[in-house]
């Protein structure tokens, strides 16, 4: 039974293809410490056992709400669970990822005894084949934090607190700079319902967390920090983070960041994180359309018939149209930034991408 007078708390997971791995997603939520969870599984669309899986939950849980939809993304399953919930408070988690069994406890601790708008908790990456053990963990339960931080102006956190080994200097030189990090992903976090009013993720498209990130931190005045691993990310050699490299990609991302830079200009934010991703999305689309385009070239009629060469031509052209205009209104974004903040951007995006060679050999390929 559960106790009706603990505020009810929303967990939304979007469901595609994940039938090898949503039970440890699953069972993880509905073993959680705290029990007063409105459970959302989204599926969306799919082709596996997937859907089945989430009736038979439903069917053995009450506190499980099964929504079935045609395929449509990440984003709208995102938003249709966020449609769907009726918590105080809302959570997040990918389908084939694990929560501690304190997750939503701690974190809603956190979030009530300080007053934040949103409380986060740290995480950590882990292989295929660490699945089993790494449930046995979760299972047993997080220790009790050593301490909680809150801090303020979330956004300019957001923004300017991401290379990983300034946070490291940062916390060496006692300013907890660690406390402050957090990026676009939605799970290890709890908010207040309220912060979602008008705000859902753009659908059918990449990047959909990036696109509302600025947004939903400019709305935040305070963040409470615990120091204690509460999530676990499981890396997947097949995952479109790791894997997807088309133009579209990227563009979504470029289109995402353009609109954070605004609102960090709005805000008076250096908008360094944001000129990390744009910069660097825009140099890759700009890549990705040229190679498109050389793949797509027409004129082998051996291999294309003529209905199929002209609708490729033209999905060339606009790739890279889309990747021209993106270039152009990244130099127009780019030059409001003062000398100064280009350096500082520049400087930040440099020692990201140092960082960023050794995830991608160390990180992606856990196995």
């Amino acid at each position: 039974m559960t106790n009706t007078a603990e505020p009810l708390v929303s967990i939304i997971v979007p469901v595609y293809n994940a039938a090898d791995y949503l039970h440890y997603c699953v069972d993880s939520i509905i073993g959680q410490s705290y029990r007063n969870l409105e459970i959302i599984l989204i599926d969306d669309g799919s082709t596996d056992e997937s859907s089945e899986l989430c009736d038979k939950y439903a069917s053995a849980d009450q506190r499980v709400k099964v929504i079935h939809q045609a395929n449509g993304g990440i984003g709208k399953a995102q938003n249709a669970g966020l449609d769907a919930a009726s918590g105080e408070y809302i959570a997040f988690s990918d389908n084939d990822d694990i929560l501690d069994r304190r997750n939503i406890e701690l974190l809603l601790h956190a979030l009530v005894s300080t007053g934040a708008d949103m409380s986060k908790a740290r995480w950590r990456q882990f292989g295929v084949s660490q699945l089993d053990d790494v449930a046995d963990e979760a299972q047993k339960g997080a220790a009790d934090p050593d301490k909680t931080t809150v801090f303020s102006h979330p956004l300019h956190a957001y923004q300017t607190v991401f290379c990983k080994s300034l946070r490291l200097l940062g916390s060496a030189l006692g300013r907890a700079t660690e406390t402050k990090y957090f990026n676009e992903a939605n799970w290890c976090r709890l908010y207040r319902r309220e912060l979602w009013g008008g705000i859902r993720f753009p659908e059918g498209v990449y990047a959909q967390d990036t696109a509302i990130s600025c947004m939903l931190y400019a709305r935040m005045s305070k963040v409470a920090d615990i120091d204690v691993n509460l999530y676990n990310w499981l890396q997947r050699p097949d995952s479109v983070t790791h894997n997807m490299r088309s133009a579209s990609f990227y563009h979504d991302h470029v289109a995402a960041s353009l609109k954070n830079m605004d609102i960090c200009r709005e805000d008076d934010v250096l908008p360094a994180r944001s000129y990390y991703t744009l910069v660097s999305n825009n140099k890759y689309e700009q890549q990705a359309a040229k190679l498109e385009s050389a793949e797509n070239g027409i004129g082998n009629t051996n291999e294309t018939n003529a209905s199929d060469a002209s609708t490729t031509e033209n999905k060339t052209s606009q790739t890279l149209d889309t990747a021209q205009n993106d270039n152009e209104q990244t130099k127009k974004v780019l030059q409001r930034l003062s000398t100064f903040q280009r350096l500082e951007c520049a400087t930040l995006r440099a020692i990201r991408l140092a960082e960023k060679f050794v995830y991608d050999r160390e990180i992606k390929n856990m196995k």
